[in-house]
């Protein structure tokens, strides 16, 4: 019996981003990948992102590469909320979180990707460019800021923070835990969490998304240094987690950069 080829469940948190909304779908649609179902999460925008959504499935019905396409709008308690709706909606073989604004670089980026993919890998990891609203690229997240993407990705790799982007972070449905809410750093537990439990962790060795710069953890950076101190604490201990941080403090000071 030959075994299917994985489905990747790809998921897009939106709200109030009808602009931003149709660049990251059509980077999806034009996927040369067939196997991929496309989740689209709206928080119940006030602007025209139901139009943009509307956009997106007809654009979708014209391809005779479809792919698989859900939408649901409807008012959440905020991000995290809104990502474990397209967790529960999502039938997928892999979760693949790409957010309004951010996009897939090229077409035929999960084609190559999924070339990297075995039997018992779990999860799938790359490199990240920065993008501004313009779609200049600025340069890879590794370029450009203090957190390095490793060779070779673990949980341990993460007491520094997050050094993979969760838009090039590709995990197996089965081991993804639902996200903490109400916790700006639930990204990186999240993360912690699968790395603790996958089989095989596989380097891509490629950019996997043009991340958008900015957010909500930039918009409120206070309360996610402290959700971070308290996530990193929970998986490393007390002690290593304060001289991590340490670290942390020291390094962004001398940083440049404000990615």
């Amino acid at each position: 019996m030959i075994a299917r080829p994985p489905l990747i469940s790809i998921i897009t948190v939106v709200y109030n981003g009808a602009y931003y909304l149709r660049g990251t779908a059509n980077s999806v649609l034009a996927q040369t990948y067939p196997h991929i179902e496309y989740i689209i999460v709206d928080g119940g925008s006030t602007d025209h992102t139901l139009t943009a959504i509307a956009l997106v499935e007809l654009a979708n019905e014209k391809l005779l590469n479809a792919k698989i396409l859900k939408w649901v709008s409807e008012r959440d308690k905020g991000l995290y909320d809104a990502m474990n709706k397209g967790l529960h909606l999502a039938t997928g073989d892999f979760i693949w979180f790409l957010n309004a604004g951010d996009e897939l670089p090229e077409a035929n980026t999960v084609e190559k990707m999924m070339l990297k993919y075995g039997s018992e890998t779990d999860v799938l990891y790359g490199e990240t460019n920065l993008v501004t609203f313009t779609r200049h690229v600025l340069g890879t997240r590794t370029e450009l800021t203090t957190q390095k993407l490793p060779s070779e990705l673990t949980w341990k790799s993460l007491k520094m923070g997050m050094v993979v982007c969760h838009q090039a972070f590709i995990a197996r449905k089965s081991i993804c835990p639902a996200f903490k809410e109400g916790n700006l750093a639930a990204d990186i537990d999240w993360v912690i969490e699968i790395l603790k439990k996958s089989r095989q962790t596989v380097n891509s060795e490629m950019v996997l998304a043009n991340y958008l710069t900015g957010g909500v953890s930039k918009q409120r950076h206070r309360q996610s240094l402290r959700d971070r101190y308290e996530v990193l604490k929970k998986h490393f201990g007390f002690w290593p987690n304060l001289i991590s941080h340490c670290q942390i403090v020291l390094r962004s000071i001398f940083s440049k950069n404000s990615y």
